[in-house]
């Protein structure tokens, strides 16, 4: 079986670095991915990856990557399942566990704006 997962896209907020309970480091965050497309006429849009990422990786992504820099990404896909607190239905979350993150641009090229939070329509 082969899950691998390549990924270059734009930060869309500041990774935080949090802990677990017994002290391992985590960060969960989304970066937007232009789709290789567009329809004549129309911008291009993009998907909203989620990613979370464990230990040096974690400590990594949060002491030199920020809000709108483009990051290069290699990880697994990953599902979990949960109840959602409002309806209390079954839910599957649907994230991109990072196993190494990647400059892909030059400090001086990056850029100061990202991405919305919400997909461009």
């Amino acid at each position: 079986m082969i899950n691998n997962v390549v990924l270059m896209g734009r930060l869309v907020a500041t990774p935080e670095l949090r802990s677990t309970g017994t002290g391992v480091s985590v960060a969960s965050f989304t970066i937007a991915v232009e789709r290789a497309y567009a329809k004549a006429g129309e911008q291009r849009q993009a998907d909203f990856i989620d990613c979370v990422a464990w230990r040096q990786t974690a400590e990594f992504i949060t002491r030199y990557f920020r809000k709108g820099q483009n990051i290069g990404l290699n990880g697994t896909i990953q599902t979990r399942t949960y109840q959602d607190k409002d309806t209390g239905k079954n839910r599957t979350a649907f994230e991109v566990v990072i196993n190494n993150a990647y400059f892909v641009e030059s400090k001086g090229t990056s850029q100061s704006t990202g991405y919305s939070a919400a997909p461009v329509s």
